[in-house]
């Protein structure tokens, strides 16, 4: 009797960070019920944002992002040795996703540096954007150098990978993929690493003294594996949905991070509720001795068009000028002068697309027009691109920002560390020992919008038969 062999052809890494992120959303809506709270949320106003502004949902269809939104989530791990982050890169690299971006968040006074793991290029952007905040603690900034040793050794004890999830791995790298079943595999036991636990690997003493050092030491150092901490869903409209929290029971934090509000949104704006108080039991205590553990919360974001690097120097300059003079208390003391100095300081910065583009200030996507191709076979094209641009032969639309912003970080861990305040703290940076850990270079995400939008220039000119004309590069 014969058998129909089994396929192994090897699936997409498109289509594992699919089931991973697909996976992931039903584990944590069912950890954190609030999480599906907030997407019903989300959906609600995304709906109603698309249904009222026609002109969000053309230039979203015509930049390929209107089906990802429903899809799209970021989420946020912390995790505690070098050899955690080295096979942590390579567990995202069997999804597709790569280490871009480096961030100190000792500016906000916690011992961390981190990258963001995400697929970079824009078909994989569109199939999926998921992407991870990734931290590693950063032991040498625990002053007290005994809890430091000890901190060291306990993390060195745990395996925060599951045997097969580590053969999957290896499999894929030897044999450049996996099959459909292997990736249902590696998937679930992927999850395993990201899943919360409730008993501590360590008792109430050792936890209390991590705890007094720093909250999030005690996250990291204490417990079998890094939890994801947070799921965030992507919103059209951010501050309709900071206002209807309160209506679902949802207590937001006092401001949104990043930018104000404007009608040509850049990079990122994110806001959050405050981390639950979940019951946590006590390695060896006898008598049942339990207490709670706060660290997982519920975050959601609005995303906008990506900065150059003049760009973004003029935003960290308006952004480090509203901190440096108002600064917002953990009741949300001065929340509305902050919100308020904020939006007169960004005037500074240009709210139309067209003066963002011409200023060299954000990047952009380029298409030629029905319009100019038609042009172009009657050889009725001017021959400069920003008269291409004005004649309506060639159109622009915003390239998103895929990554994060470590102020706004800080705000977010601040937030949920207990203190809402606005305050500047001296970098200790250490990029070298971040990617040593990491196994490898992380990419420049301003070097990476830059050549998506050369590609996309270079792609429309060649529709128009133009391909030689010089083209404006953006610094």
């Amino acid at each position: 009797m014969s058998t129909a062999p089994i396929s192994t052809a090897h699936v997409s890494t498109d289509h594992i960070r699919s089931l991973f992120t697909e996976a992931m959303s039903r584990m944590y809506r069912t950890e954190v019920p609030q999480y599906g709270t907030l997407m019903e949320l989300v959906a609600e106003v995304n709906a109603e944002v698309l249904s009222r502004e026609p002109e969000m949902r053309r230039r979203l269809e015509n930049a390929g992002e209107l089906d990802r939104i429903d899809i799209e989530r970021h989420g946020a791990i912390r995790l505690g040795t070098a050899a955690e982050l080295h096979t942590m890169r390579r567990l995202f690299a069997v999804m597709g996703m790569q280490a871009v971006g480096y961030y100190d968040l000792s500016v906000a006074g916690v011992p961390v540096h981190s990258t963001c793991f995400r697929p970079i290029a824009d078909a994989a952007l569109r199939a999926n954007p998921f992407r991870v905040f990734t931290s590693l603690l950063r032991l040498e900034l625990i002053e007290d150098e005994a809890l430091r040793a000890e901190a060291e050794a306990i993390l060195a004890r745990r395996s925060i990978f599951t045997p097969r999830a580590i053969e999957l791995i290896e499999r894929h790298e030897h044999q450049g993929g996996l099959s459909g079943k292997e990736a249902e595999d590696f998937v679930n036991e992927a999850l395993e690493t990201f899943r919360w636990h409730g008993e501590a690997t360590v008792d109430a003493e050792t936890y209390k003294r991590l705890h007094d050092a720093h909250r999030l030491i005690a996250d990291v150092v204490s417990f079998k594996g890094p939890h994801i901490n947070h799921l965030t869903p992507r919103t059209l409209d951010i501050d309709m949905v900071q206002r209807r929290m309160p209506e679902r029971g949802i207590t937001p934090k006092a401001v949104i991070e990043g930018p104000p509000r404007r009608a040509c949104d850049i990079l990122l704006r994110q806001t959050s509720f405050k981390a639950l108080e979940e019951p946590i039991s006590f390695l060896g205590e006898a008598d049942g001795t339990r207490g709670t553990h706060t660290a997982r919360f519920g975050e959601i974001e609005q995303r906008g068009v990506a900065l150059t690097r003049k760009g973004r120097a003029l935003y960290d300059k308006l952004l480090a000028s509203v901190r440096g003079e108002v600064q917002v208390g953990a009741s949300g003391a001065k929340a509305g002068d902050y919100d308020t100095e904020l939006s007169a300081r960004f005037r500074e910065l240009p709210d139309s697309w067209n003066e963002l583009r011409r200023q060299g200030l954000a990047f952009f996507r380029y298409t030629a027009t029905t319009e100019g191709v038609a042009a172009a076979a009657r050889g009725a094209l001017p021959n400069n691109t920003e008269s291409l641009i004005a004649g309506g032969y060639v159109a622009f639309d915003p390239i998103v920002y895929e990554d994060f912003l470590p102020v706004s970080a800080a705000g977010i861990f601040q937030s949920n560390l207990g203190t809402d305040q606005q305050q500047n703290y001296a970098t200790r940076s250490n990029r070298a020992a971040f990617e040593a850990a990491l196994g490898a270079t992380v990419s420049d995400e301003l070097d990476l919008y830059a050549e998506r939008e050369a590609q996309s220039l270079r792609a429309a000119l060649e529709a128009l038969g133009l391909a030689g004309v010089e083209l404006k590069t953006v610094a």
